[in-house]
């Protein structure tokens, strides 16, 4: 599998570029800015992107979105947060805040629990894990886990937000993530990598 990260925008926000070692197609997960040194890094590895892929709906992941789509051509896929909710709402919402300086897409894929992210001999399975955004999700596949901003280094994503909960990320770490093998390596929003069990032998956050 090949296997990028780059820090990107000014919140210094991780984007991962992911892809099959056979085919040379794949997805890039969480695009918050800097598109031009994210297209650059996508050519240097001679692979074409099928999907764009965010965590959640917040600015500073979905920054590069639009020019990065139309670069592509690649299909866009969000999370479909909490039901009666609109499938893709919160994605829209977050760019009708911004004043329209996020432009933001049509989604072509709406994520739930459960579903799979199947490019070639990449697999990824989606786990709905809402508390820090409602429309949160995790990628789990290959022994890694694409946490967001549900879990960090030794941290979690913040909760005094609107439409946060401190208790729904709370399970969402402990019914979804920490269930996950000890080994999985961890690779999150923002800050270093880590792994299920050292968060789970040591992050203050979730006991």
């Amino acid at each position: 599998m090949i296997f990028e990260a780059l820090t990107v925008g000014f919140i210094a926000t991780n984007c991962y570029i992911v892809a099959s070692d056979k085919s040379k197609r794949g997805m890039i997960v969480d695009p918050g800015g800097e598109s031009k040194t994210i297209l650059k890094r996508i050519e240097s590895l001679d692979i074409s992107v099928a999907l764009i892929v965010v965590t959640h709906s917040h600015f500073d992941h979905i920054g590069a979105v639009k020019a990065l789509k139309e670069a592509t051509g690649a299909k866009f896929a969000v999370g479909a947060g909490p039901e009666p909710t609109t499938p893709g709402a919160f994605v829209k919402l977050v760019a009708a805040m911004s004043g329209g300086s996020t432009r933001v897409p049509e989604p072509d894929l709406i994520l739930k629990e459960g579903d799979k992210i199947d490019i070639d001999d990449l697999h990824f399975e989606v786990l709905f894990t809402p508390g820090h955004c409602p429309d949160e999700i995790s990628l789990y596949g290959h022994g890694i886990l694409f946490s967001g901003d549900t879990l960090f280094n030794q941290g979690i994503g913040r909760t005094d937000f609107p439409g946060c909960s401190y208790k729904q990320l709370e399970h969402s770490i402990k019914s979804k993530l920490y269930t996950l093998p000890d080994s999985t390596i961890v690779y999150p929003g923002h800050g270093p990598e880590t792994t299920i069990g050292d968060e789970k032998r040591g992050n203050p956050f979730i006991r």
